[in-house]
């Protein structure tokens, strides 16, 4: 992974944080998530015109990974309202490096060597001690971490099938416009279905904050489905995972979460682990 694939990803894992943490900041996870996801469909269709139509092996993965980001969309809401963001959020992000790890080597054959499978592991290792410090001193909430690790799911299944599809796609920015168009219609559109009249008025006071959110979600995934055509998954999927200990900081610094020395240590194990995915040799 070259300096520059590693910056990207690095990019995008703060930037990723931060949409998160807007849409976990909009109390109605309905509100949050039709602005996020309209704005991807507006950005979407904006570039399409200026941009290359993707090559016609990429469309079955580029359906797939919408069907499967509707999936991750609803469990995400579901994970926001039922636990804190600082423990939902490096539940759902941290369970799906080793999977995606596997999945890589099944479907895309890229087993990774001693050095970057060590990394890996100590980086979910870091991230898993990142979402259990939510846990100390309360009772657990399973149906919040079932949904979390749901969510986890979703995530090592489109970054597979993406990773896959914008390499059979002829051009990563053609792709992630396509594929926000496509995705983008369904929650604006359900909730358009539940609201009707109401929904100007439901949106209109969080437009702002959603449609930033939207911005930053299509730059992340942007930068990520790039730098998938020049490194393999698995380390990617890990190295954006960093952006766990961003929401993990932002949960302390805006919604008042606990951080603790426990996390700090997590987020060592963490950079260790990226250190090993990036040794060469």
């Amino acid at each position: 992974m070259t300096p520059l694939v590693t910056a990207a990803v690095l990019l995008a894992a703060v930037t990723h944080a931060s949409w998160n943490a807007i849409a976990h900041r909009i109390t109605d996870k309905l509100v949050g998530f039709t602005l996020i996801s309209g704005g991807g469909l507006l950005i979407g269709l904006a570039a399409v015109p200026f941009l290359p139509f993707p090559a016609a092996g990429a469309w079955p993965y580029l359906l797939l990974s919408a069907a499967v980001h509707m999936a991750y969309y609803a469990l995400l809401m579901k994970s926001f309202r039922l636990g804190d963001f600082g423990q939902a959020y490096p539940i759902a992000r941290g369970s799906a490096p080793l999977v995606v790890t596997l999945l890589a080597a099944v479907f895309a054959h890229e087993v990774p060597d001693r050095w970057a499978a060590a990394g890996i592991a100590l980086s979910c290792a870091g991230l898993t001690g990142v979402a259990l410090w939510g846990l100390r001193g309360s009772r657990p909430d399973w149906a919040a971490i079932g949904a979390a690790l749901a969510t986890g799911l979703t995530i090592a299944v489109y970054t597979v099938v993406d990773g896959l599809g914008v390499r059979a796609s002829g051009s990563s920015l053609g792709y992630i416009a396509w594929l926000m168009a496509v995705q983008g219609t369904v929650i604006p559109a359900y909730a358009l279905w539940r609201w009707r009249r109401e929904t100007y008025a439901r949106l209109r006071p969080h437009a702002g904050l959603g449609l930033l959110g939207a911005a930053l979600s299509v730059a992340a995934y942007a930068l990520v489905l790039w730098a998938q055509t020049r490194a393999a998954l698995a380390p990617i999927a890990a190295l954006r995972e960093s952006s766990i200990i961003v929401g993990a900081a932002i949960g302390a610094v805006f919604f008042k979460e606990r951080f603790g020395a426990p996390r700090i240590a997590a987020a060592g194990l963490l950079v260790v682990g990226i250190g090993l995915m990036l040794r060469t040799g």
